[in-house]
C-alpha cells in the first residue's frame, strides 16, 4: 500500500520548525553557560592571581624588616663647669656642652686627658679656674642610688655634684633621643630634671654666684678653718678669750647675737653671716653659749702705769665742753661702717717703734686713777712714717683736743682702727686707703708726753686688743691664745 501522500506534505514542515527552535534553545542555553562560566572563572582568577604588582606587593610584605641598630648607651660624664661638660657613649663618640646640658653637640675630640670620670662617683669639683671646689664635709658630696623623674625612679649609674646643691646624675633606662640621660637637681637631689628649663637657669646663675661667694669667703681662712666652719651650725674665733678681746662669729643662715645686754646683727659674707663680739674690759671670766658654741673668757691681769704730767696738761681733762664735742664726731664717724670685710689679707703694725704702754693698763696720772689704756702706745722719732693697718675707708681724719691729729679708718663690718697723736695727717675723711700706705707722720699733739702713735681697734665702738691683729686676720684666730 502506498503512503499517503498528502498527510506527509503536511508533517514534514512541522517537524523542521520545531527542530529549528531546539537548535536554537540549545545554542542560547550554550551561550548563558559559556558566559556564566567566563564570568565566574574572570572574577575567581581576579580574586585568587593578583597581577604583578600586587604579588610584588605581597612578597615585600611577609619579608623580615630589617634590624634597627641600637642607640648607644651613654657610659660615663663630666661637668668642668656650671655650663661646660661631656658624656662619652660606648661606641667612643663624645658629646659635650656649653650650656649646662640645655643643647649636646657631636665632639671632635676625644674625653680630655685626666677628665675621664669612670670608676664610680665624681667628686663633684667645681671648674678648673676655681679657687676651690665647694667643701661637703666629711661625708662627701651626695651620692643617690636612684634619680626620680617624672614620678619613676631611674638607677643611677655616675653622679657628680658641683655644690652641695647642684649636681647630675647619669641614670639607665630613661629614653632620650635629643639629650642624653643626664638628669639634672639644684636642691640637693630633692628633685631632678631632665635637659635645662629655664628654672633650672636660673638656679644655675644663683648657685654659680654663691659658690663664687663661698670661694671668696674660703680664701679669708686658713687652709681647714673654712671647712670647719661652714660645717658647723655656729663658729666662734677664737672659742678662748680674755676681757678686752673681741672674737669673730659665724652662721650659716641669717639671725642676730644677743652679747652682754646687746643685739648683734650677722651680716652676709660668702656663704655665711658674719658679726665681731667686743669682750669689753668688764666681761666677767665665765663660758657663754654662742649659738650651738660655747666661747670662755679667761680672767686676765693687767698691769699699772703712773704718769706724771703738768698742771697744764692735766687740766686739759677737765674741758669737757671740747672733749664731748669731739666725741660727737668720733661717734658719728664710728656709727657707719661698711657691710663686708674690706681687707683680705693679714695685719700689719702701722709703725716700727718701742712699746711703751701695753694694752689694758691701769692708767695713773699725778697719783690718781685716771683710765684703763685700751690702746697700744709706740714710741718713735716725729716723722716718722704711719702705715695703714689694712685696706679699708678712712672714716674720720681730723684735729682733736685730746688724741691731737687723729685717723680713724674703717675696715667694715664694725671694725675701726685708731692712730692719734700725729705731727701731720696725709689721708683726707672718706679716702680709700690700702695695705701699708703712709697715713701720716708720728707726733706729739695733744694729751702727749712725747712723740708716739696711739693705736687700737674698735669693735661695735668698743675698744678691743690690737695684738689679736698683727700678722693675722679674724679669720685665722682659730683657738689662738691672744
Amino acid at each position: 500500500m502506498k503512503p499517503d501522500q498528502s498527510k506527509r506534505g503536511t508533517d514534514a514542515p512541522a517537524t523542521r520548525r520545531r527542530s529549528r527552535r531546539y537548535r536554537l534553545a540549545f545554542a542560547g542555553l550554550t551561550v548563558i553557560v559559556v558566559a556564566v562560566a567566563g564570568w565566574y572563572g574572570y572574577d575567581r582568577l581576579a580574586l585568587q592571581a593578583p597581577g604583578a604588582g600586587q604579588e610584588a606587593g605581597r612578597s615585600a610584605a611577609v619579608e623580615p624588616a630589617p634590624a634597627v641598630k641600637p642607640k648607644p648607651e651613654a657610659v660615663e660624664f663630666r661637668m668642668t663647669g656650671f655650663e661646660r661638660g661631656w658624656v662619652r657613649y660606648a661606641d667612643g663618640v663624645v658629646k659635650s656642652t656649653e650650656d649646662g646640658g640645655a643643647t649636646w653637640k657631636e665632639s671632635a675630640a676625644a674625653v680630655p686627658q685626666g677628665q675621664s670620670a669612670s670608676g664610680g662617683t665624681a667628686e663633684g669639683a667645681a671648674s678648673p679656674d676655681s679657687a676651690a671646689a665647694w667643701d661637703f664635709g666629711p661625708g662627701g658630696p651626695p651620692k643617690p642610688e636612684s634619680a626620680v623623674y617624672e614620678t619613676k625612679p631611674y638607677p643611677v649609674k655616675q653622679s657628680q655634684f658641683i655644690t652641695d646643691r647642684v649636681g647630675w646624675a647619669l641614670v639607665s633606662g630613661l629614653e632620650s633621643p635629643d639629650v642624653p640621660p643626664l638628669l639634672l637637681t639644684t636642691d640637693g637631689g630633692r628633685t631632678w630634671r631632665l635637659g635645662m628649663p629655664a628654672e633650672a637657669g636660673e638656679a644655675l646663675q644663683a648657685e654659680e654666684i654663691r659658690l663664687r661667694q663661698a670661694q671668696e669667703e674660703a680664701a679669708m681662712y686658713a687652709a681647714a678653718g673654712a671647712a670647719q666652719a661652714r660645717q658647723a651650725g655656729w663658729s666662734v674665733q677664737p672659742e678662748q678669750a680674755s676681757p678686752g678681746d673681741v672674737v669673730l662669729v659665724r652662721r650659716g643662715e641669717p639671725g642676730e647675737v644677743a652679747w652682754q645686754g646687746k643685739t648683734y646683727k650677722l651680716q652676709p659674707f660668702g656663704a655665711g653671716y658674719y658679726t665681731y663680739l667686743p669682750i669689753s674690759m668688764q666681761v666677767k671670766p665665765g663660758d657663754y653659749a654662742i649659738g650651738d658654741r660655747t666661747l670662755t673668757v679667761k680672767a686676765k691681769t693687767f698691769e699699772t702705769q703712773r704718769l706724771t704730767v703738768s698742771k697744764q696738761m692735766e687740766s686739759m681733762k677737765r674741758e669737757t665742753e671740747r672733749i664731748q664735742a669731739d666725741q660727737k664726731k668720733i661717734d658719728a664717724a664710728r656709727s657707719r661702717s661698711e657691710p663686708e670685710f674690706l681687707f683680705a689679707s693679714e695685719f700689719r703694725q702701722p709703725v716700727e717703734g718701742i712699746l711703751t704702754t701695753p694694752y689694758g693698763y691701769t692708767r695713773y696720772v699725778n697719783g690718781k686713777l685716771d683710765s684703763t689704756h685700751t690702746a697700744i702706745d709706740l714710741a718713735a722719732k716725729e716723722g716718722t712714717p704711719i702705715h695703714a693697718t689694712n685696706d679699708g675707708i678712712v672714716a674720720l681724719a681730723d684735729s682733736l683736743y685730746l688724741t691731737g691729729n687723729s685717723i680713724y679708718i674703717d675696715h667694715g663690718m664694725g671694725l675701726f682702727s685708731q692712730y692719734a697723736h700725729l705731727s701731720e695727717l696725709r689721708v683726707k675723711t672718706g679716702a680709700r686707703v690700702k695695705r701699708g700706705d703712709v697715713i701720716g707722720l708720728v707726733g706729739t699733739t695733744g694729751f702727749s708726753t712725747g712723740p708716739h702713735l696711739h693705736f687700737t681697734f674698735w669693735a661695735h665702738n668698743v675698744p678691743v686688743n690690737p695684738n689679736l691683729f698683727f700678722g693675722s686676720t679674724p679669720f685665722r684666730w682659730g683657738s689662738a691664745k691672744p
